[in-house]
């Protein structure tokens, strides 16, 4: 165990709580069998929550003819993804938006990642050749990356020297960079943080191994699989945390699992371009 990961680890111990709602939320999200019921009642106990969300709802984005004045309706209109992204952006808001040095990225990039790569999950999703829950797919999207806002701050100004071990085949990847720098790569920091934040399964295995899905219970590889595309998918379509853009390697046994052409890849970007266009413009408002 070098210092650096010592340092990490009280870093992760460090970072802050989720919210007791986001976490019931959490718990409802994984849940196969949970109504909208479910979600609506728990928003209707958090007065924050139920602030924000009709404000978004009531706002110039939607440009509604007649105001939304209650919960139902608006978790309705807006759908349970968005009641996620509102309760994750809430608890961990500074985290999410702080630009990524150790990754040369900007400010909010690592968030914008992270969105995109939720909306793509779910359509993902939608290919797999066996039932799987969209909703579960855009939230583990949604957190996959998380361990970045913490391990970014030991990899400053290590970008080019990661980079440049990819380029000369020293290295396989940017996980392996991270590996070698600091002692620990992103998704087992997010992985930690998962664990501190009790996230439910399989929301800690989904962010621990969205670059290696194949490792996973047979019976999760799908969503992983998903999680795994939609990260990807969102590297192609521009929406990078920085100098690891599409510096990862594509699983192709996704195919095992999802029925995916060169065709899809087009479709999702251009669905998801939109869908995230407007959840973007729509928490901007807060």
């Amino acid at each position: 165990m070098t210092m650096d990961t010592d340092k990490i680890r009280r870093a992760i111990q460090e970072a802050p709580l989720l919210s007791a709602n986001t976490s019931r939320l959490m718990q409802i999200m994984v849940d196969p069998d949970h109504a909208m019921a479910d979600v609506v009642q728990l928003v209707k106990v958090d007065a924050v929550l139920t602030a924000r969300l009709l404000r978004i709802v009531n706002s110039s984005v939607f440009n509604l003819l007649m105001p939304v004045k209650s919960v139902d309706r608006a978790v309705g209109y807006l759908g349970e993804r968005m009641v996620v992204s509102l309760a994750m952006a809430d608890s961990v808001f500074k985290m999410l938006k702080k630009p990524l040095t150790g990754y040369e990225s900007r400010p909010g990039d690592l968030w914008r990642h992270d969105l995109f790569s939720a909306f793509a999950a779910r359509e993902v999703a939608g290919y797999a050749k066996s039932k799987l829950e969209g909703d579960l797919a855009y939230t583990g999207g949604l957190l996959h990356d998380i361990g970045k806002a913490i391990i970014s701050d030991f990899l400053q100004g290590t970008a080019e020297r990661a980079t440049e071990g990819i380029d000369r085949g020293e290295k396989i990847d940017y996980l392996a960079a991270e590996q070698e720098i600091v002692g620990l790569d992103h998704t087992e920091v997010g992985y930690e943080l998962a664990r501190k934040w009790k996230l439910p399964d399989p929301l800690p295995h989904l962010i621990r191994h969205h670059h290696q899905p194949s490792v996973v219970d047979e019976d999760l590889r799908p969503l992983a699989y998903a999680v795994h595309l939609g990260d990807i998918i969102a590297m192609m379509a521009g929406y990078d945390t920085g100098s690891d853009a599409l510096q990862y390697q594509l699983d192709s046994s996704y195919v095992e699992y999802i029925n995916f052409s060169r065709d899809a890849l087009g479709e999702i970007i251009l669905a998801v371009g939109d869908e995230f266009q407007q959840e973007e413009e729509s928490l901007a408002v807060l």
